[in-house]
């Protein structure tokens, strides 16, 4: 039996999206702004599953039925933003029953030229999941509507010298509230947060002492947010805005702490506690020791 869910569409274009949703022709054919404030656009005309060559905004107002959003489903009612980068999973809505909001498409190559190119790539949250959607507040709703009713005003206006250069500010504009607003999110929103920092330590003490280092080399960023139930990107920004260090950083300092246990109360080899740790080389574990302590792992036992 073939199987269905293996059928994936690829939408390279957004004049291929417009089409696929019974809409006109774009105005421009490297952004568009979908504007379903009256719910006048369908989302389940989309495949069930597809994958865009574009980058995606989506301003939710009101959600009728569920979202299909990477492997699983967003069911949140209003007030959000979901963001997705070219190549990601997406997919259409189930049970529609009148979505409201706007969803602001742009190809990559709109953004050539500008510094937004390359600095569009480091917002970590087009890689989050649908549970990690950016939640607003009633005043940042506000400031977002007014930012997606600027850039329909003027892709609706007529195009001038100037039209690119105003779009393109909004666009970094809703980006850097939108990092603002994670921020806030990491720190008010979810009580699971206030436990975060016990739950990766837990999981770090236990991987070592159950021994995966040796079997199966270092912990991951990945192992900690499969466990944790994030993906990598929204768990390292949380981590930032907590501790002012990301994943990958965390994970260091538990190595550099086992490190200095095994060097300071057992006779063990560098290569030996290099082993242990999940480090291939002893000149890796050698090399961070130094980095974050300005001691050779050597120099740190004499000591003792």
């Amino acid at each position: 039996m073939k199987n269905q869910r293996s059928k994936v569409v690829k939408l390279e274009s957004i004049t291929e999206l417009h089409r696929r949703l019974e809409l006109p022709g774009p105005t421009h054919p490297l952004i568009s702004l979908l504007d379903a404030t009256e719910g006048q656009i369908n989302l389940s005309r989309l495949p069930s599953s597809y994958i865009t060559g574009f980058y995606k905004v989506s301003f939710i107002m009101k959600l009728g039925g569920k979202f299909r959003y990477g492997q699983g489903y967003y069911d949140f009612d209003e007030g959000s933003l979901l963001f997705t980068a070219p190549n990601q999973l997406v997919g259409s809505t189930a049970n529609y029953e009148g979505n409201k909001g706007y969803s602001l498409i742009i190809h990559q190559d709109f953004f050539q030229g500008y510094p937004i190119a390359t600095k569009i790539k480091q917002y970590g949250f087009f890689a989050y999941a649908s549970n990690e959607a950016l939640h607003l507040s009633e005043k940042e709703r506000e400031m977002v509507f007014a930012i997606f009713t600027i850039i329909r005003d003027e892709l609706n206006s007529q195009i001038d010298d100037f039209s690119h250069e105003v779009v393109i500010a909004q666009i970094e504009l809703l980006l850097s509230y939108a990092k603002r607003f994670y921020k806030r999110q990491f720190l008010t929103r979810q009580p699971a947060t206030s436990d975060l920092l016990e739950r990766v330590e837990e999981l770090l003490n236990n991987y070592f002492e159950e021994g995966k280092a040796i079997k199966q080399g270092m912990p991951t960023v990945q192992y900690l947010a499969e466990h944790l139930n994030y993906t990598s990107n929204y768990l390292s920004d949380m981590l930032r805005s907590l501790t002012g260090l990301n994943a990958q950083q965390h994970i260091h300092e538990k190595l550099i702490e086992k490190a200095k246990e095994l060097l300071s109360t057992t006779s063990l080899t560098i290569s030996e506690v290099a082993y242990e740790l999940g480090f291939e080389h002893s000149q890796s574990l050698s090399r961070l020791f130094k980095m974050k302590t300005q001691l050779s792992p050597m120099q740190f036992r004499a000591g003792f």
